[in-house]
């Protein structure tokens, strides 16, 4: 593809996301002051700028403004699980494809908060936002899988002395490449979520990549009790 070209499609689809950020901001804004009952499409899209024929390029309905924030970010953390460098654990692979969603998490604090706020004031988009999250986890998960399954960790899982790990079972690898997909994104998720209410507690105490970085240190540690103090 010529550099024009491909430049010209990033440019398309920052447009694209910005547009979309604007919509999703906007619903969620409303819905905070007014009640989610309360909110219309033709008020999302005229706070955002735009036309309603333009929501509905965006969005398949007004719900679908409060809870499907931003669909690639299910593509895009799927990708770079998938191309990260070889020698990353699985672990840090997950944890590097969600560090790069997180990167304006300080910024957007306050406006994910009301999120939550218009989330919980409301079952059904709470429930229907709950269903997208255990999608995207279920797809991340098979990203996982595959690289697993290309080789691509096998560097990260070979003893000191360089040797591969000994093999198990044909039964038992195949459980744990089920299994230990699962609960690694199923973990990282909680530590993502446990990582962000700490710092939302104190933030003036530390930056947050600061706090989310120390969680997934302690994931990789294998969760170490931490000593006491005198």
């Amino acid at each position: 593809m010529p550099e024009k070209k491909a430049a010209g499609g990033g440019l398309r689809e920052r447009k694209k996301r910005a547009t979309r950020a604007a919509l999703a901001e906007a619903a969620v804004r409303l819905a905070a002051e007014h009640g989610v009952d309360q909110v219309t499409v033709e008020a999302i899209s005229a706070a955002a700028g735009v036309s309603v024929r333009t929501f509905f390029n965006y969005f398949d309905s007004r719900d679908d403004a409060f809870v499907v924030i931003d669909t690639g970010i299910s593509t895009r953390m799927r990708d770079a699980v998938r191309q990260a460098p070889a020698e990353l654990s699985p672990l840090d692979a997950v944890r590097e494809a969600i560090a790069a969603e997180l990167a304006g998490a300080e910024q957007q604090h306050e406006l994910w908060n009301l999120h939550a706020q218009v989330l919980r004031k409301a079952p059904h988009l709470l429930v229907r936002s709950l269903g997208a999250h255990m999608s995207d986890e279920t797809a991340l998960a098979e990203a996982v899988t595959a690289r697993l399954r290309s080789g691509s960790a096998e560097e990260t899982t070979a003893g000191a002395s360089g040797e591969p790990p000994a093999p198990a079972g044909c039964e038992s690898a195949r459980q744990d490449l089920d299994l230990y997909p699962r609960l690694l994104v199923a973990v990282a998720g909680t530590a993502v979520r446990v990582s962000m209410e700490h710092w939302s507690a104190r933030p003036e105490e530390r930056r947050f990549a600061d706090v989310f970085r120390e969680t997934f240190t302690m994931l990789a540690a294998g969760l170490p009790a931490p000593t006491p103090p005198d």
